[in-house]
């Protein structure tokens, strides 16, 4: 029993004390809060993906937290809070707003500075980064969820250091609330010092009070760095470095990283550092994970001098290196288009399409919804969701419609309950009208069609709440506004917002961290692995296919290996093929080529683009016809070319190693066939594809190349006369129908017994081509082997390959 009082009487003492602490640290944060909110500062600006400059709507907003540093208006903020922000706007503590400008941009930081036009402001006091302790009480400082809930406060305590959650660098943890729009705010201590910035928060069913902040040593780094050199200089070893099973798991670790690929003439390969060697330490600095990497690398600038301990094989070595820069993805910031109003519409009081030439008034309360990737069809939406209209334009439409034939038009959109149908004389635009119910989903819409040439333009008021639109007051304000629809478009008009989206390229986005622009009319192709995409008659295509780059190679390389590929593969006459040119592609030095190939009837022409982007290649082909009219073929590589941008944070974070086959690629390589029912064997080159058979001892079986095959056939019911005679009567048919169809019937001794062979040479659509037919009896089994290719193909490499096939054939014994 006095055991257990004393016991008690101890977790009462230390649970008073920590209480009395909890108290003194509660009782003083209105003081922390009052010295320090005057030190952060809401930001909010207009989205933007960064290709596209025109904002959604106007109601379309994003907003974040920043920290002042300078009493002159630099303010600090996270990198993805103002990446692709335009129009931005700082709100201080006291409610001033300043229209502001991004400065200095760090993405792999995450840090960004953003300028206001300001003086005498209050700048944020640092904590030393020794000074930091985990379980100290902290108060994270923002602006979450609403714009109208700027300097928000929440408090807990710091619940890790050197945490390494989706970050270059070292995080700290806390429990603190840290929600949507708190980016980019301060993270302080009780002494009113900020110790972070904040950056991110886990979202997930069940998971609380995980958040995390940018510690002060990273802050003061990066800001240090700003000032000296406009940006973060970072030094590069020129290394893809991959981490232990347990680093990624998050366990203890004492493996290195492991060199995946050295970037040839960096620092790295110039020391003599291979693929496969493992990286131990950095100076005296260990470096079992990447963030171990980063953050030892961040204590140096590209030039100086570090010593590397690297584990090669079964000994371990010291390397010195002189750093080199790493090249940045952080320098295009989007900066303000439209002036500093945060309300891009500001003075707009029309809205309307440039392309499709309409327009009708814009109240403040109407947003754009959607719009088609086309322009042909857009929702517009009453903020407070009363109504919604849609405006589709339907084209290659009748231009002598009668007004019988528009009412017609129109019937066919008809919903539940027709109200009202009519033909509208209005000058100077007449329409069909048409007023219903909807029944089932309830409300009521009203459709106007409208006839311009050969383009039916239909406005549509879908109203869901059936007390408003029998409201005489609303209904009559819907009206008004559907009245001012008109079909023209002033273009000299500022107060007119024109939301025509209308182009001929529509993007695409892959995994592979590259975008690009085909034009409208393609459409993805599903065959084979590569990216597809054609027009609709299939004589327009592009392809992309994407591989690994191995340890040294480069485009000039790379593409001389395909060129030898092209050369050995078409005899001259029927390919041709320009010189190499150097060309910039999202960024980066690639090449490019043009190459015509023919079997003899159409010539078809390929302009390919060898990019190496860090370990990746990224092969395009474009295929067209050589009659295809060279201007608009230009315009369309050229678009192609402008458009591509590369980014590594849209890389699928699965991406790992891509064989690129045609590097391992042997002519002479084969692979032995067997049809154990049909009893024969042969060795066919591994790089010829199998043709379909339903099954695998198919008494067919084929073998293709490029313009060439080899096809052997079983039968086992029909005689060796009958199949010969058949085989002659179809060659014979084939004569008499065309005089320059020629061919050779001779016995020839193969495969230990006597063979007919059918030899012919001939122009088939203007295609000519060899053909070889070979029959002979075996096993009671009548084969025919048949030997075809295009003269086009037929160089003296791939026709002794095709000879030395059929030769290996060997039949089994029963």
């Amino acid at each position: 029993m006095r055991a257990t009082a004393v016991t008690l009487l101890l977790m009462t003492v230390a649970g008073t004390g920590a209480y009395a602490d909890a108290l003194n640290d509660q009782a003083s944060i209105p003081a922390v809060i009052q010295k320090t909110t005057s030190s952060v500062v809401a930001i909010i600006g207009k989205p933007s993906n960064g290709k596209d400059s025109r904002e959604r709507d106007r109601y379309d907003l994003a907003h974040g937290t920043g920290v002042i540093v300078e009493s002159n208006g630099s303010i600090l903020t996270n990198a993805h809070v103002v990446k692709n922000m335009r129009n931005i706007n700082v709100v201080t503590s006291d409610g001033k707003s300043y229209p502001g400008k991004t400065t200095h941009y760090d993405e792999e930081s995450d840090l960004a500075l953003v300028k206001i036009d300001a003086a005498g402001l209050t700048p944020a006091t640092f904590a030393a980064p020794s000074d930091i302790k985990v379980g100290e009480s902290v108060m994270a400082i923002g602006t979450p969820l609403s714009f109208a809930l700027r300097n928000s406060v929440t408090y807990g305590i710091v619940s890790g250091m050197d945490r390494s959650v989706q970050s270059k660098y070292q995080l700290i943890q806390t429990d603190a609330a840290i929600n949507p729009g708190n980016s980019g705010g301060a993270l302080v201590n009780m002494k009113g010092q900020v110790i972070g910035i904040n950056t991110l928060k886990y979202v997930q069913y069940g998971v609380d009070g995980l958040g995390f902040a940018i510690p002060v040593d990273t802050v003061q780094h990066v800001l240090e760095h700003f000032r000296k050199y406009g940006k973060v200089k970072r030094p590069n070893l020129g290394l893809e470095l991959g981490e232990s099973w347990e680093a990624v798991v998050g366990l203890p670790s004492s493996n290195g990283l492991e060199v995946t690929y050295v970037e040839p003439d960096s620092p790295a390969a110039k020391a003599g550092i291979k693929q496969g060697d493992v990286l131990l330490s950095i100076d005296s600095k260990q470096t079992l994970n990447r963030v171990q990497y980063n953050e030892a690398l961040k204590n140096y600038l590209p030039e100086q001098k570090v010593r590397l301990t690297v584990q090669s094989g079964n000994s371990t070595k010291t390397v010195d290196v002189v750093l080199a820069e790493e090249r940045s993805n952080s320098t295009n910031v989007v900066q303000d288009a439209d002036g500093s109003y945060i309300d891009a519409d500001q003075g707009k009081t029309q809205i309307g399409d440039s392309h499709f030439g309409w327009s009708m008034k814009y109240p403040a309360g109407l947003i754009k919804a959607d719009q088609s990737k086309g322009d042909d069809n857009i929702y517009l939406a009453d903020a407070k969701g009363e109504f919604a209209i849609n405006i589709l334009v339907k084209e290659k439409q009748s231009e002598d419609l009668s007004p019988l034939g528009l009412l017609k038009k129109l019937s066919g959109k008809a919903n539940s309950t027709v109200l009202e149908k009519r033909y509208v004389e209005q000058s100077p635009q007449p329409y069909a009208l048409l007023v219903g119910k909807r029944d089932e989903a309830g409300g009521y819409y009203q459709i106007r069609a409208f006839l311009k040439e050969d383009k039916i333009f239909y406005i549509m008021l879908m109203v869901d709440e059936e007390n408003n639109y029998n409201n005489e007051f609303k209904r009559n304000s819907y009206n008004d506004l559907l009245d001012t629809f008109v079909l023209s478009f002033d273009s000299s008009n500022t107060a007119l917002k024109d939301i025509s989206a209308y182009n001929t390229g529509d993007t695409v986005t892959t995994d592979y961290g590259l975008t690009f622009d085909v034009p409208l009319e393609w459409s993805r192709q599903g065959w084979g692995r590569d990216m597809n995409f054609g027009n609709e008659d299939g004589e327009q295509s592009m392809s992309i296919r994407v591989t690994s780059a191995a340890s040294g190679d480069t485009a000039k390389d790379w593409a001389a290996r395909q060129e030898r590929l092209f050369t050995d593969s078409y005899v001259e006459g029927y390919r041709e093929m320009q010189v190499l040119q150097e060309i910039s592609v999202g960024g980066v030095t690639a090449l490019e080529n043009r190459y015509a190939t023919t079997m003899g009837d159409k010539w078809h022409q390929y302009h390919v683009i060898y990019i190496i982007k860090d370990k990746y290649k990224y092969e395009v082909s474009f295929s067209f016809p050589k009659t295809a009219d060279g201007e608009e073929i230009n315009k369309l590589i050229g678009n192609f070319v402008k458009s591509v941008h590369f980014s590594k944070e849209a890389i699928n974070s699965s991406l790992g190693f891509i064989q690129d086959e045609k590097d391992m690629l042997d002519k002479k390589r084969t692979v032995t066939y067997t049809n154990k029912k049909y009893m024969y064997t042969l060795h066919a080159p591994e790089s010829w594809s199998e043709g379909y058979q339903s099954e695998f001892d198919s008494p067919i079986k084929q073998f293709n190349f490029e313009g060439g095959s080899l096809t052997v056939s079983a039968d086992d019911r029909s005689g060796l006369d009958e199949v010969i005679n058949r085989i002659e009567q179809e060659h014979k048919k084939n004569a008499d129908a065309d005089a320059n169809y020629k061919y050779n019937v001779t016995d020839e001794e193969m495969f230990e017994t006597t063979v007919k062979k059918f030899s012919t040479q001939y122009k088939s659509k203007n295609v000519p081509y060899t053909l070889n037919e070979y029959v002979l009896k075996k096993n009671d089994v009548i084969y025919t082997l048949r030997q075809r290719i295009n003269d086009a193909v037929k160089t003296d490499e791939q026709w002794q390959q095709l000879e030395k096939t059929l030769l290996s054939i060997r039949f089994l014994n029963k």
